[in-house]
């Protein structure tokens, strides 16, 4: 049994997993394509340029799984566009994040909006295949770096930063001022400095130079 797009043979007595590739870049989502089609009981049911292409595929093709970029250009983000598909009533895919992006802050966030899985794109064709299959069943695929550091964050739990207090920490990275920081986030100049003690106390700094480098240190930036 082979997909629309070829393939290879799907053992007998199991369905192919249905897939749906999601990445902005066309030279990329060829090579996947090209990849995954050589891949045992793995069916490559579409491929999206962006995320609200993703979401309306989805809708119309019903893969098991979504295999997600991050980085998405213009329009919704990887995280965003596997948020909805994964809170879209009944149904909803399993997503499989692959990425080359291995923060700290990009591995919660794709966590925390529903991703089954989180691969790197250094992992070997092998170890694609095997998480694919693993998503469509709905068990945890994490490439070994991501689990690592997913492991270290369990023993030695990072600081519980609200998404609010991630975004004004984003803009301290950038070098922009508190009431410039007001403009952009559309809060008040005294709510930025309310959440800036919050950051200072839960990083254990005083400063915002401080709250920066341990950020960094810290891998808590996207």
């Amino acid at each position: 049994m082979t997909g629309p797009l070829g393939g290879a043979p799907t053992p007998p007595g199991r369905a192919p997993v249905r897939i749906l590739v999601c990445d902005d870049h066309a030279v990329v989502r060829a090579g996947l394509l090209a990849l995954l089609d050589s891949a045992p009981g793995i069916e490559v049911a579409g491929e999206a340029g962006s995320g609200e292409e993703a979401l309306a595929l989805a809708v119309k093709l019903a893969p098991d799984v979504v295999l997600m970029d991050l980085q998405l250009g213009a329009g919704i983000d990887g995280v965003e566009t596997t948020r909805r598909l994964t809170s879209a009533p009944g149904g909803a895919p399993h997503v499989l994040v692959l990425t080359t992006y291995d923060t700290d802050a990009d591995i919660t966030r794709a966590i925390e909006a529903g991703a089954t899985g989180y691969l790197l794109k250094a992992e070997r064709p092998e170890e694609l295949f095997a998480a694919i299959h693993a998503a469509a069943e709905g068990r945890p695929a994490l490439s070994a770096p991501v689990a690592g550091r997913v492991m270290a964050g369990l023993r030695s739990p990072r600081p519980g930063l609200t998404d609010r207090e991630r975004d004004i920490l984003a803009q301290l990275a950038l070098g922009i001022g508190n009431r410039d920081i007001a403009r952009a986030l559309f809060i008040s100049e005294a709510t930025v400095k309310t959440h800036l003690r919050r950051i200072y106390d839960k990083l254990g700094v005083d400063t915002r130079a401080g709250a920066v480098a341990v950020a960094k240190e810290r891998r808590l930036l996207p």
